[in-house]
């Protein structure tokens, strides 16, 4: 999964404030094109809303996750309970159809978007707060320490992730899909503690952070309070492309079939459809909503990235 681009270390100013490698100076904010930038509204929101990569992201992302809260809540049977006739096509009764066990797909689908809504929130947020910490550390305290972290850094991302994942789950028989995700997120995090340490290499030379050092500040205040948030737009877009990450190595373990078994998950649905011969069978209706939703959660999550990625890079912006 390949991490975001390098953006300026300085982040994208609120409306009325510039912060470019130095104290926040007063401006007045203007558009792309030139137009000043209604009082009311913040400067990143300005941008964001006019770019459509980022709307269209997010949208298809919030549709997913509405489906994910209130989906079970209408749906009108269990997602493994046997509800009916077998391999039924959408209908009236079944809005997705049913399986070849008679189980209703649409309580299926809903009920596996939040477990991959799960695995990508604790997944992703694990490995962000690793990568940060780890990068942040590497890169502020140099010498010794950065030696010790990289080198860590370095053996832990060139262990072939997914397959360490597939042999831990196989052998510790996963039950729930919270320690899928820890057991995703503690081998997720060496790529961003990478561009971390990188950009907070470029951030600690800056005079207001040998400011903040002189006046007695402490390495972790330093961190909070001048680099970290220089630095906010790019762990933001780390997140998103963490929690996207996630959600396809969840996905996969569960199509392999080393997933929590005792529940339902989209990978899971593609797992039990494809050993039913689902394809070959013609029920589309069985296979194809858990390969939308996958596709469609993880690509608004990357549509939404490249658009931040314009937003926050006035050099990229759309006039």
């Amino acid at each position: 999964m390949a991490a975001p681009r390098d953006l300026e270390p300085a982040t994208v100013p609120q409306a009325g404030v510039a912060t470019v490698g130095g104290p926040a100076v007063a401006v007045e904010p203007q558009a792309a094109a030139g137009a000043p930038v209604p009082a009311h509204r913040s400067e990143f929101v300005y941008f964001a809303l006019r770019n459509w990569k980022f709307v269209l992201g997010l949208g298809v992302v919030l549709v997913f996750l509405a489906a994910a809260l209130f989906g079970p809540m209408i749906a009108s049977h269990a997602p493994l309970e046997f509800s009916g006739p077998t391999d039924q096509p959408p209908s009236s009764d079944y809005w997705f159809g049913t399986t070849s066990f008679g189980q209703d797909v649409f309580a299926q689908f809903v009920h596996g978007l939040r477990a991959a809504f799960l695995v990508g929130a604790v997944g992703g947020g694990i490995a962000w707060v690793l990568g940060a910490v780890v990068g942040f550390t590497a890169g502020y305290r140099g010498g010794a320490i950065d030696d010790v972290l990289n080198m860590l850094t370095n053996v832990v991302l060139v262990i072939p992730t997914l397959a360490i994942l597939i042999i831990v789950s196989a052998y510790m028989n996963v039950h729930s899909y919270a320690v899928e995700a820890v057991l995703i997120g503690l081998t997720s995090w060496p790529w961003a503690a990478r561009a971390v340490r990188a950009q907070t290499f470029t951030l600690k030379t800056r005079d207001f952070v040998d400011v903040a050092r002189l006046s007695g500040r402490s390495t972790r205040q330093v961190i909070a309070s001048e680099i970290a948030p220089n630095m906010s737009s790019y762990l933001l877009m780390m997140f998103i492309l963490l929690f996207g990450g996630a959600i396809l190595i969840g996905a996969s373990l569960d199509f392999l079939g080393l997933g929590p078994s005792e529940s339902v998950s989209l990978g899971l649905m593609m797992n039990n459809a494809f050993l039913s011969s689902a394809l070959v069978l013609g029920s589309w209706w069985w296979f194809l909503p858990p390969g939308i939703g996958i596709i469609g959660v993880v690509g608004g999550l990357y549509v939404m990235n490249v658009g931040l990625d314009e937003v926050f890079n006035p050099r990229l912006r759309e006039t």
